[in-house]
């Protein structure tokens, strides 16, 4: 058996939030492993920046346009479309402190991190459900959903919020033979935050992670793998975290 466990060729993925960071590697880990990968995101522009190069490798990738926030452009897809694997990877970060947070921010926060997730996950699970397959579902949370910092309540409260939404969700849909799983990254090195984190304020955030260094994307691969594969069939329900230790740091 060995790494046939792992293999994707031929299956079909979504994913979210596909134009930059965690979202580009993963759409590119999924091609290069043979899937069928349809890209998504709001910027069809920056999409096609990271499909082009894969396209021409020889990859089965495609760029669609959808606004998690926004019911009618998540159903146009998924009237045509139902696939294997769904990566809920779309969502934002806006930081500030709780008693000056403008509650715009706020509703911002939860319409794309958590109530985003639940529309792409439940539009997912009826096509599925239509066309009597299973699938999988990987919501992306984060380690600020299981342990909380500074200035992040919004964005941590949605993050907490999707993994007990994944929990309930895989509940209702292992009839179905849908899984929902949640990957919890700590902190990885992305161009967005990669200035953020020569600064003081982050080289000390970084000395607080007991493997003092950053987590670089390709190191969410395995975990990514064995909840989107066959590899993880008999898993529904649960979270995987991978930060380096950070979770279990002292107090």
């Amino acid at each position: 058996m060995g790494d046939t466990l792992f293999d994707l060729t031929g299956k079909s993925v979504l994913v979210t939030g596909a134009s930059s960071g965690l979202g580009a590697h993963f759409a590119q880990l999924f091609a290069q492993r043979g899937a069928n990968v349809t890209l998504a995101a709001r910027s069809c522009e920056r999409l096609a920046e990271v499909c082009e190069p894969l396209a021409r490798e020889g990859a089965q990738v495609q760029a669609v346009t959808m606004d998690v926030t926004d019911q009618a452009s998540i159903e146009a897809l998924f009237e045509q479309r139902c696939f294997d694997v769904v990566v809920n990877n779309a969502g934002i970060s806006v930081p500030g402190r709780a008693m000056d947070y403008g509650i715009s921010d706020w509703e911002r926060t939860i319409a794309t991190n958590l109530q985003g997730s639940f529309m792409v996950a439940q539009a997912a699970a009826r096509a599925l459900a239509r066309e009597k397959k299973g699938g999988s579902i990987v919501n992306i949370a984060s380690i600020l959903g299981l342990r909380v910092a500074g200035q992040v309540s919004a964005y941590a409260t949605s993050k907490a919020a999707v993994v007990q939404m994944s929990k309930s969700l895989a509940l209702e849909w292992a009839r179905f033979g849908i899984r929902v799983n949640v990957l919890c990254p700590g902190y990885f090195e992305t161009a967005l935050n990669k200035e953020f984190f020569a600064t003081e304020a982050g080289l000390a955030l970084i000395q607080r992670i007991p493997q003092r260094r950053l987590g670089q994307p390709e190191e969410l691969d395995g975990a990514m793998l064995l909840l989107a594969s066959d590899a993880g069939r008999f898993m529904t329900g649960t979270e995987i975290v991978v930060d380096g230790g950070h979770l279990v740091s002292g107090l």
